[in-house]
């Protein structure tokens, strides 16, 4: 189990590294998929209930990472995080997804894009 929850990390740190350059190479892309969220209930409950699963892994996994105390309230802060999402009304995310969409043009979303590459390189970092 706990080689699974490191893979599952791993795989995390990829997927923000991925996203963090869709974000500098096609801002209008990463725009889109952003007013995309909550708009059905599918992709609404669909990317909640996924979010579940890299803080899991994060929580499993603390012990052998190189900082366990940040994985494991990192993890539950997700976990917290996606329960009170359940719980927003599906019209409410998807009205502020299209706020945020409205506010981060394409120079904001390259401006943020580092963050995401360096959040996802010190995930994978910390856990091996």
């Amino acid at each position: 189990m706990i080689l699974i929850a490191k893979y599952i990390v791993i795989l995390f740190g990829v997927f923000l590294i991925s996203v963090g350059l869709l974000m500098l190479l096609s801002p209008a892309n990463a725009r889109e998929y952003l007013r995309k969220a909550g708009s059905t209930n599918l992709i609404n409950y669909s990317e909640i209930t996924i979010r579940i699963i890299p803080a899991a892994g994060l929580i499993l996994y603390s012990e052998l990472s190189k900082y366990p105390e940040i994985f494991r309230i990192f993890g539950w802060f997700m976990i917290g995080t996606s329960l009170v999402l359940y719980l927003v009304p599906r019209r409410i995310h998807h009205k502020y997804a299209l706020w945020c969409a409205d506010i981060l043009t394409p120079t904001y979303i390259r401006l943020t894009a580092p963050f995401s590459i360096l959040f996802g390189c010190a995930i994978i970092y910390f856990a091996l």
